[in-house]
């Protein structure tokens, strides 16, 4: 699958545009299509850093997508009130990295009965997913993937240990490669988040050659005046070459090519 949109609601014509090329990209390679934007971005390195249009005029943007697209929906929570209002319009919610071993939050998210995403924190080992997943499960709630997003490695660097896929694999979820918060450079230009976007398509490439069930982008249409990670969203012109290049590697690799 492949999960991919801007890494913020930016506003509604940009969103739907973007959602739109995106979907006819995916159908161009049979490929289902989720697509994931934050209502809010809690976690910025400046206070001065976008967060949001506004929860609810997001999500009403994110709702407009999901009707008028067919799509499913995915995006961030942050705190258990957001459950609620977030699930009347996601079909995934998502638990950003540095929050997935609240166990508050999960409960909440886990309640809701969506599916729900847990992004690996930096740090933690991959081994260890297997708690905030179990914390999610304690709800009755079996609807579970885990996505790789790096590791931290030193300061202002991550890393993405391919091992890390196979381990996570082991636990029994659905695995999912976060192709471009892996090359981010956490708090790397003093201000806000760098990043390097050239590793995008080799780290895509190595983690669909490992076997994962779906890769994660974000992506935008210009990726520099983007509101949030400006330095590490793939853009959107790009799309279409970086699926060209993994589908067949994932066919290889699930058994399903065909000469």
């Amino acid at each position: 699958m492949l999960i991919a949109g801007p890494c913020v609601v930016e506003g509604r014509e940009i969103t739907l545009r973007t959602a739109q090329r995106i979907q006819k990209i995916a159908k161009k390679y049979n490929v289902p299509f989720i697509f994931k934007s934050s209502y809010k971005k809690a976690n910025r390195t400046s206070g001065k850093s976008f967060s949001t249009l506004g929860m609810d005029e997001a999500l009403a943007i994110l709702l407009e997508v999901k009707q008028e697209l067919g799509v499913p929906i995915l995006t961030d929570i942050h705190t258990e009130v957001e459950v609620v209002a977030a699930a009347e319009v996601a079909d995934i919610l998502q638990i950003p990295a540095f929050l997935c071993r609240q166990t508050e939050l999960l409960h909440a998210a886990g309640r809701s009965g969506k599916v729900i995403n847990i992004k690996k924190g930096q740090f933690m080992a991959p081994e260890d997913m297997r708690h905030p997943a179990h914390k999610v499960e304690m709800t009755g709630n079996k609807k579970i993937m885990l996505t790789e997003r790096g590791a931290t490695f030193g300061y202002h660097n991550l890393v993405v240990d391919m091992r890390s896929l196979v381990v996570m694999r082991e636990l029994g979820y659905p695995i999912i490669l976060d192709a471009t918060h892996s090359v981010q450079l956490p708090g790397g230009t003093k201000k806000e988040t760098g990043g390097q976007p050239e590793f995008i398509f080799p780290i895509a490439r190595a983690g669909v050659a490992v076997g994962i069930d779906g890769l994660f982008i974000e992506t935008h249409p210009h990726p520099k005046r983007a509101l949030s990670d400006s330095a590490s969203q793939l853009k959107l012109d790009f799309l279409d070459a970086l699926l060209n290049q993994v589908i067949p590697i994932d066919k290889i690799v699930k058994g399903k090519f065909v000469r």
